[in-house]
């Protein structure tokens, strides 16, 4: 199977970076078709058609439905979680990529505890940590040196509430903030020990979201010391500012793109994209019960603070999202739309779709990486 799309847009105003923009590869795992999808995208620097050019150029088959995938720190490995999470049926893979192309080399798959809706490696690249959002249980994995987990955990949290949604560790690895959405609102702070895995629960634990906000989906400022979380039910942003000795969070301010229109219910936010230098943010709003289906953007000020850009409109349930590796490019999954889509950003932050093409439904994460 091999499609190629261009795709014009109207030509509406649009300010381009003055940086000729990179191609770089794009990771889908389907869990209607059971493997991993492999793009590249390479973009024309000028703004006229053909925007780029969006290429499907592998379906590595797994073997069990996927819905999440996360990165290694420092290592060509993605790791790869979903399934029913049953007893012998498997739920975690891990695809070792040539070095030279970022294409898979070979991969590897098992069976784990749980099959996880959110995974992340810690800094350090010790580390595999899953999200189980059915049970809101965190486990933490210890990593081989070849970048292989373990399948004991070293660390589980079961806190005995659901719909934990991300866990990722900050930025000097000595802290992670579990979100939870929907009735269960909360936000749990720990303790991360790099060096053994350990798992300590500050004091407070949990750092009180404002209600009704649902924190799902987190970014961390690469200079300040400011968290973003996509807000599932509240629809916006909510920044906290993390003390960094003590690492725990205190609320600072909710911003929402969405205005006054947007339905009080049958909508809800999805993941979350910060550019690499921190001038902008975005977030999907999914329109589950209405013809209301967003990419809403943030402008980050140099203090941490965010200024609604508006809405752009898109597929049908906008899920998963991810950065080009140069910042100038946003990749899009359309859950029930069954597409990738591709936006330029532009000097101002706003979004120019420039290529899509059609996949399977249900695609729900999505992992860019640079062409060597």
């Amino acid at each position: 199977m091999r499609f190629l799309v261009l795709l014009a847009l109207s030509a509406l105003p649009f300010s381009l970076s003055s940086a000729e923009p990179e191609p770089f590869l794009i990771y889908a795992p389907s869990r209607t078709g059971e493997e991993l999808l492999v793009f590249t995208l390479n973009p024309n620097p000028e703004n006229k058609f053909p925007f780029a050019e969006l290429e499907l150029i592998n379906h590595d088959d797994l073997g069990f439905p996927v819905r999440t995938i996360a990165q290694h720190p420092t290592k060509p490995i993605l790791y790869l979680s979903g399934g029913s999470g049953e007893p012998g049926q498997e739920n975690l893979a891990v695809k070792f990529l040539d070095p030279e192309t970022h294409r898979e080399d070979y991969g590897l798959s098992g069976f784990w505890p749980r099959a996880y809706a959110y995974l992340s490696v810690d800094r350090s690249g010790k580390f595999l940590l899953g999200c189980d959002y059915g049970s809101g249980i965190v486990d933490v994995y210890p990593l081989k040196e070849n970048g292989m987990p373990l399948v004991d955990p070293v660390a589980t949290l079961d806190q005995g509430r659901k719909a934990a949604h991300c866990v990722l560790t900050s930025p000097d690895n000595r802290h992670f903030y579990i979100p939870y959405v929907k009735e269960h609102n909360a936000l749990y702070q720990y303790a991360f020990d790099a060096e053994t895995g350990k798992v300590t629960a500050l004091d407070p634990m949990n750092a009180n979201p404002p209600e009704g906000t649902g924190p799902r989906h987190l970014a961390y400022h690469p200079k300040l010391p400011l968290l973003y979380f996509s807000e599932e039910q509240g629809l916006g942003v909510s920044t906290y500012r993390r003390d960094a000795e003590s690492g725990q969070l205190t609320f600072v301010a909710s911003a929402n793109a969405n205005g006054d229109d947007a339905p009080k219910e049958g909508v809800s936010a999805s993941d979350i994209a910060m550019t690499p230098n921190a001038k902008f943010l975005y977030t999907g709003i999914r329109g589950h019960k209405h013809e209301y289906d967003y990419l809403a953007g943030y402008a980050i000020g140099d203090d941490g603070s965010l200024e609604p850009l508006g809405l752009t409109a898109t597929e049908k349930i906008p899920w998963g999202l991810a950065v080009s590796p140069d910042g100038q490019h946003l990749v899009v999954t359309a859950f029930q739309g069954a597409k990738i889509l591709v936006y330029r950003i532009g000097e101002d932050g706003s979004l120019k779709e420039v290529a899509s093409l059609p996949v399977d439904e249900g695609i729900s994460d999505v992992e860019t990486l640079p062409i060597p």
